[in-house]
């Protein structure tokens, strides 16, 4: 709802380049009054260089450019398919995380959630459906960056991720907002900074530094699993709020896209397990 409510006033690159530097400059006051030091060579900061591309600038860019075509509950629905790609991922890249039947029938079941979802507006216009695709895109690099961040920035405490990849994040971000949507335009509706600063603190600084924590103690699937929580959230904020309409197929689809991921983590052997115990 509120990259929504941004979109109406900035261009999706500016947007993305106040909602970073708002993130930034939470966290980088975190680090300073913990007095944390920040990585000094081009061999730590490598990494969370990458972080800040393909889990900050990219997917951000992606989404907020999709939400000019599509409403937001459309987009919080198709931002669950996440544990999804990031099960393929860890099968392929993790030797932990394997894919099993129920996976499979949660992945099968999810993309027919998503193509539900997406047949409302077959005869929209081909910008509609580029939307989907490009909030679909940036899932499967938030997938991505999940594990890259399992994988490369295991030792790096949740704090110095955060702070590095946004880092990155605000310096590219900027860069591009004055190269291709220059002169760069400072919003003047307070609706538009409330918005920018929930999602820079909120959806940036602050989430960013739990969700490397999380993807530390407990690894990159369970922690994708908190989007279950967009579907809901989205469309309920979205009609409430933003007048969007609630559709057969929108209903329909998050209940398959939830239901898929339900399947996809289901672990019979520790129900059986719970089961014996209780008896």
């Amino acid at each position: 709802m509120w990259v929504e409510i941004v979109i109406r006033e900035l261009n999706p690159i500016t947007l993305v380049a106040f909602r970073v530097l708002f993130g930034l400059l939470f966290v980088g006051a975190v680090v300073i009054i913990q007095k944390v030091q920040l990585p000094r060579t081009f061999k730590e900061w490598l990494p969370l260089f990458v972080l800040g591309l393909t889990n900050i600038a990219i997917p951000f860019f992606l989404i907020s450019w999709g939400q000019i075509y599509i409403e937001s509950g459309v987009a919080s629905i198709l931002d669950a398919t996440v544990p999804l790609f990031t099960i393929l991922a860890s099968h392929f890249l993790l030797d932990d995380d394997k894919i099993t039947t129920p996976k499979v029938l949660g992945l099968l079941v999810g993309f027919i959630g998503v193509v539900v979802l997406m047949l409302k507006d077959i005869g929209a216009g081909t910008n509609t459906l580029l939307g989907q695709l490009a909030v679909i895109l940036a899932c499967v690099f938030y997938a991505a960056s999940s594990i890259i961040a399992r994988k490369t920035t295991e030792d790096t405490p949740a704090l110095l991720r955060s702070v590095g990849s946004l880092v990155s994040a605000t310096v590219v971000m900027w860069i591009a907002a004055f190269v291709f949507e220059g002169p760069i335009k400072i919003p003047t509706l307070p609706i538009t900074w409330i918005a920018l600063a929930w999602l820079g603190i909120l959806g940036s600084g602050l989430a960013f530094v739990m969700l490397f924590y999380l993807i530390h103690e407990i690894g990159p699937t369970r922690t994708t699993m908190v989007t279950y929580l967009f579907p809901l959230g989205g469309v309920t904020l979205g009609v409430i709020f933003l007048n969007e309409p609630l559709t057969w197929q929108i209903v329909t689809g998050a209940v398959l896209i939830i239901l898929s991921l339900v399947i996809a983590n289901w672990h019979p052997k520790a129900v059986e397990q719970k089961s014996s115990v209780t008896n």
